[in-house]
């Protein structure tokens, strides 16, 4: 009998082995499942050995990947097995096959608990090790203090003590109610004296979560842990199987360095004398060898107790040793070792008059900079960037700048913003920074950001004495046969600005620098033109008296432009033409900018925002610390030709708005005393200030063709644009905030779509856009800033059903003029359900607060994906459903009347698969599809809908799945969809046509295709 049932379980195995393709594979696994579940129907006849023989096979399918919806029962019964191969076959597909939340699980915890507490130690093993890859609370209320008493036990084995710890870990993990703070730290202390190193690692390993949480409680444990520290160090009474390589037991002197970290400090001078004597032996003992293995087990050592002596902050002679150490890491040949020794070196930048020490390792960490691997170079580049000073910063730029010319285009960008910030901050003279920012142009143009020329042009204005020095500099630039865009723009500010105070150097007469800056104009992009266009007006100003020749070349190509397509190049031109015709006048009209005021640099925010790996997040510490949103912000940088900007989308921390309103407040003052013509030609302070001229001049232009949308970094959300005349000014907006559009239209709609307008008003836009995979789902919130003043406190509140687990990232609470802000949001679902989450939304436009409180379209139908099933398939299912709760079955009046082919399509929006032919009568629709959610998994869901040609406002509807509350939900939210059937659900595949370019120009609420939204701001 054992013999014949071995065979039939070797026998499916190789028949799914010798399946030629996966469509075989499947009418195979199909085959053994509907045998299964014929079998299962007759529990009664089943022997527990034959019961386990399914249940082997089932968890065989399980592990090929099929879903296994049913047999969950079965094997629940078999861990109450009296005999060991039925209760470790229940107990191990018991822990595959179902999460903490399965209803099945409460059925089996008494038997659980008489296994723990039980003799067979056997048997105590399989239930903690159920316990602990499940979890839950539910075991872990029931069941911890079974699991505490047997790991104090001193009666039991180690092995199951070892377990008992582990179990206990994970029970404290996902509820930490499990252990009481107050009455478990001696009990902890207790565990610590344990001799065998099993036990004593895995409840090392609940120590670590233990004080994690709660380090005050237990300072009784931080000798214990310095004592198996010595214990370790002396490899004293460590048995053969705890050394690896020679190194005695390397996990347990990892997690007892880690916990000892969670600890502020080591008060006990003896104790902490003795913890350093360790870890000075830790630091002497390591050493690069040959065997991998070994070296990786020593560093992993060696690189705790690096971090615990920076955390214990140790002197200076230590520090030292920790660094010589490193510094021969970085030497060696092997590239992981030099790895993380670049990389532990950036960590102890963070550690006071440690950077003198480091710095005598500079040329092998330059050396670094030009290793083979990229990552390693970046290590380096973050090491070199954290450790610069006034010292040493003229050597490290130099060596940036001559490493940007072979750099990798993956490398450039960054490196261009740290060779700027690091020349910035360590300047030793200004015309330093100034030679170093024009080779990076030079060098990288394509990867330097508009950021870095806007700050050298605000250094230049605020210092006289640099003018003449970076107006020649510029004027040499421009000599050279080819040089980028970007160098092109400086160039033509700082000599439109500075370039009369070279007239008398040879090559820099008015004519002069007019001719070589206009030999650029034919190979520039149009933001460019308005800047050159700028600058001609600046020279004809500064050229008084007005030299004839020079000023009728200047007005051919104002009166050229006057008639531009782009309606920045055309203003510009008309009114520079008109100025320039008044004479003297246009020396007070176009006069030099003022200074401006001290800020913070964009660059340095910038550096100090950006999302980085951990080493550069070590390195930046050392400098700031902000806290902020990690939303994804998009600021308006385009421009009237819809020309992208480079890094238009990216993952920024919004800092503080402070500096921000400075910076807007300034320009102003500058627009009040210069003129706006004036405020047209000035520097952006910041790239987010989006007021400055230099940029487009906002909506005044026809539409056109200025309505582009920009590219997005990310591939999943290039559909998201909104029109730009949507956007208007501030000064514009009704007291009365009202939202454009119907709300519940716009709901319905995206019930059925993925992405589209959630909500829209005079100010804000908050677009949606959604993946669905199984019961996960990613949605991102867009919201767009629609004018030009910023919005403040703005919040955004979730108010999740209890079915849904809801994750918003944090929504910052200004968003700045024109700008986008894109705030992903994790969903599960938990069971199924019809409730829907709401988002309580709210923010300030001046003194008025405007308050929304939208639904959320992560409803039923979205966790449901179309399966088509055939007739084979289908009759077998739905005849072993039978009555309820499994299936239901209702006749609805009053639903919407639609034809058959029309009420199919309906379905088909809602992720339902209408199976054709499958019932004969062709009034009728057979409908298939599979729901996802933790509870359930994977669940078959079958419908019937019977209509009735001579009364369409009325059909009979069976609903039938293996969950009776997925069968109740499901047929509800049907019932719901077919009585109200918005317009935008009823023809799910037609647009609605797009308004004439001139009807959304006149009116900013007309409708906006949900598909593209939300980008292209101006």
């Amino acid at each position: 009998m054992a013999l014949s049932g071995m065979r039939g379980l070797s026998v499916f195995i190789s028949d799914i082995r010798n399946c030629q393709n996966k469509e075989l594979e499947r009418i195979r696994v199909d085959k053994e499942l509907g045998n299964i579940r014929t079998r299962f129907k007759n529990e009664k006849a089943l022997s527990p050995y034959e019961k386990k023989k399914y249940v082997w096979k089932m968890l065989y399918i399980y592990m090929l990947g099929y879903d296994v919806d049913f047999g969950h029962m079965e094997a629940v019964s078999l861990i109450s097995a009296p005999k060991y191969p039925e209760k470790q076959v229940g107990y191990i597909v018991t822990s595959s096959l179902l999460n903490e939340n399965h209803d099945f699980l409460r059925l089996a915890i008494n038997t659980v608990r008489n296994d723990i507490i039980g003799r067979n130690e056997t048997f105590q093993c399989l239930a903690l090790t159920m316990v602990g890859n499940i979890g839950g609370r539910e075991f872990a209320e029931s069941l911890a203090p079974d699991v505490q008493k047997l790991l104090l036990s001193s009666s039991c084995r180690p092995l199951v003590r070892k377990k008992a710890a582990l179990c206990l870990l994970r029970l404290y993990r996902k509820n930490p109610d499990v252990v009481n703070v107050d009455g478990w730290a001696d009990r902890m202390a207790q565990l610590l004296d344990e001799r065998d190193l099993g036990v004593l690692t895995s409840s090392m390993s609940l120590l670590v979560a233990l004080v994690s949480n709660h380090h005050e409680a237990y300072w009784s444990c931080l000798p214990k842990c310095v004592k198996i520290l010595e214990r370790l160090a002396r490899n004293q009474d460590i048995p053969q199987e705890y050394t690896y390589y020679g190194i005695p037991s390397p996990w347990l002197q990892v997690k007892t360095m880690r916990a000892l970290q969670y600890f502020p400090t080591v008060e006990d001078p003896n104790t902490r004398r003795s913890l350093f004597e360790v870890l000075q032996r830790i630091l002497m003992g390591t050493d690069v060898v040959k065997n991998v293995n070994k070296n990786n087990a020593s560093h992993a050592v060696l690189f705790e107790a690096l971090a615990l002596v920076m955390h214990l902050d140790a002197d200076k002679e230590m520090m030292s040793q920790c660094v010589a150490l490193l510094g021969k890491f970085i030497a060696v040949r092997e590239p992981n070792i030099r790895y993380l020794g670049l990389e532990n070196m950036t960590r102890m930048l963070m550690v006071t008059d440690v950077q003198d020490i480091i710095k005598r390792h500079q040329a092998q960490i330059i050396t670094s900079l030009k290793d083979p691997d990229i990552s390693i170079r970046r290590r380096a580049l973050d090491l070199l960037y954290g450790m610069c000073d006034i010292s040493n910063a003229k050597d490290i730029v130099e060596e940036l700048l001559q490493y940007l010319s072979t750099a990798e285009f993956a490398m450039r960008e960054e490196l261009s913003l740290k060779a700027a910030i690091l020349a910035e901050k360590f300047a030793p003279d200004l015309s330093w920074y100034v030679d170093v920012i024009l080779q990076l142009i030079d060098k990288a143009g394509d990867f330097v950001s508009d950021d870095i020329w806007f700050r050298v042009v605000q250094f230049v204005t605020n210092n006289e004495d640099l003018q003449p020095y970076a107006a020649a500099k510029a004027r040499e630039y421009l000599d050279k046969p080819a040089i980028h865009e970007t160098m092109v723009k400086v160039s033509a500010y700082i000599l439109g600005e500075f370039g009369h105070l070279l007239a008398r150097r040879p090559g820099c007469s008015p004519n002069e620098i007019f001719n070589i800056i206009h030999d650029k104009l034919p190979t520039v992009s149009t933001p460019t033109i308005s800047i050159l266009l700028s600058t001609y007006a600046k020279i004809l100003m500064h050229t008084q008296p007005p030299d004839p020749e020079l000023q009728n070349q200047i007005w051919t190509i104002f009166k050229k432009y006057e008639s531009s397509i782009e309606v920045e190049i055309q203003q510009r031109a008309v009114e520079y033409f008109t100025l320039s015709r008044k004479g003297a006048d246009l020396m007070d009209i176009l006069a030099e900018m003022p200074k401006f005021p001290e800020r913070q640099s964009a660059l340095i925010r910038k550096a100090e925002d950006i999302e980085v790996d951990t080493a550069e997040q070590s390195a930046i510490k050392l400098r700031a610390q902000q806290q902020s949103s990690n939303a994804l912000v998009v600021t308006d940088q385009s421009y009237g030709n819809g020309t992208p900007p480079r890094s238009q989308l990216s993952l920024v921390k919004i800092p503080s708005m402070s500096s921000n309103v400075d910076d807007s407040s300034a320009d102003q003052r500058l627009s009040q005393e210069n003129g706006a013509l004036n405020r047209e030609d000035s520097v952006p302070p910041s790239a987010d200030i989006l007021s400055d001229l230099l940029g487009p001049l906002a909506i005044e232009g026809p539409p056109s063709s200025n309505v582009h949308p920009q590219p997005s970094t990310d591939p999943g959300l290039e559909d998201i644009v909104v029109e730009a005349t949507a956007i208007v000014p501030a000064g514009e907006q009704a007291n009365a905030v009202q939202p454009i559009g119907n709300i519940a239209e716009r709901f319905h709609a995206l019930c059925v779509k993925d992405s589209g307008v959630l909500y829209e008003d005079p100010y804000i836009q908050i677009g949606i856009k959604a993946e669905w995979r199984a019961h996960h789902g990613h949605l991102v919130l867009f919201l767009g800033n629609k004018i030009t003043s910023p919005l403040v406190s703005v919040q955004a509140i979730i108010l999740p059903p209890t079915h849904l687990k809801l994750e918003l990232s944090l929504v910052p609470e200004t968003i700045p003029p024109r700008a986008q802000v894109q705030c992903p949001l994790e969903v599960i679902n938990l069971r199924p359900s019809r409730d829907v989450a709401v988002v309580d939304f709210s923010y300030k436009i001046g003194n008025n607060m405007v308050n929304a409180k939208l639904r959320l379209p992560a409803v039923l139908n979205k966790f449901l994906q179309p399966i088509s099933i055939s007739a084979e398939e289908f009759f077998p299912q739905w005849k072993s459903l039978i009555g309820p709760p499994l299936k239901l079955q209702e006749v609805i009046r009053g639903v919407t009347p639609l034809p058959v082919l029309e009420l199919a399509n309906l379905f088909n929006s809602f992720h339902l698969t209408v199976s054709p032919g499958l019932d004969p009568n062709p009034n009728n629709l057979v409908v298939s599809t599979t729901f996802f959610s933790e509870s359930t998994r994977a669940m078959l869901c079958l419908m019937r809908i019977e209509t009735d040609p001579a009364d369409r406002t009325q059909l009979r509807m069976t609903v039938a799945s293996g969950d009776p509350t997925l069968t109740f939900e499901l047929k509800e939210f049907i019932k719901e969809q077919l009585i109200v059937i918005p317009t935008a659900v009823r023809a799910p595949t037609q647009s609605p046509p797009a308004p004439p370019v001139a009807q959304v120009a006149s009116n900013p609420a007309a409708l906006i295709d949900p598909g593209a939204m939300l980008a292209a701001l101006l």
